[in-house]
């Protein structure tokens, strides 16, 4: 999973400052969701699921079908 958020950010053209920003917190701070040193919460998964256009299947690794279900 933590590889697939840093692949997904990358393919928005993102750096971390940006996604971190969005967030609303520090780029060391979501620097650690990358590297899996934190966990990411469930309503970081639902932000960046949101403003990258991917499901939270894709993020999590259990699918590998960006889309979003309608």
């Amino acid at each position: 999973m933590y590889r697939r958020l840093k692949d997904t950010r990358e393919d928005a053209d993102m750096n971390q400052t940006e996604v971190a920003t969005y967030l609303g917190m520090s780029q060391s701070g979501y620097s650690k969701y990358e590297t899996g040193e934190n966990d990411v919460p469930t309503s970081v998964l639902i932000k960046l699921s949101e403003l990258w256009n991917v499901s939270i299947d894709y993020l999590l690794g259990v699918s590998d079908k960006r889309e979003i279900a309608k």
